[in-house]
């Protein structure tokens, strides 16, 4: 049988869990967990809204205090960290927001347009990388 090979387009948006994070007084690391239900959250929810997002791992996002912690990203739009997600309860409302934040222009919104626990959990919203290139004098500086 001959190998298939295909090729996939960079997503756009990305999702990241923090897989180092545990509760206080317990060695569990929720984030394997999160992460692979997501997907599979992601994936039901629409062909589309599965497609848009990458979701991978990474060792820490400095937010031991609140574990486990969850980032969406996109180019040129607004960042989030939140906070106190909890794989068995939180699904529904990651998946809603990333509906939510695929749609956004600038990935600008306010916590009452955040679904469910997220209009409480927000870490940081950190603006989307901004570089300004000044014209002095006929120069570029």
């Amino acid at each position: 049988m001959p190998i298939r090979q295909t090729t996939t387009r960079p997503s756009s948006h990305r999702i990241t869990v923090c897989t180092a994070c545990r509760h206080t007084g317990s060695d569990c690391r929720p984030g394997l967990g999160l992460i692979a239900r997501l997907r599979d959250a992601m994936d039901n929810a629409s062909e589309a809204t599965g497609a848009l997002f990458e979701i991978s791992g990474v060792a820490c996002m400095a937010g031991c205090d609140r574990p486990c912690t969850v980032a969406y990203q996109a180019t040129n739009k607004a960042t989030y960290l939140f906070g106190d997600i909890d794989p068995a309860d939180d699904i529904d409302d990651l998946v809603s927001f990333a509906r939510h934040y695929a749609s956004l222009d600038d990935g600008w919104c306010s916590s009452s347009q955040r679904p469910g626990k997220l209009r409480q959990s927000t870490l940081a919203r950190i603006p989307a990388a901004m570089f300004v290139v000044e014209q002095v004098e006929g120069c570029l500086q």
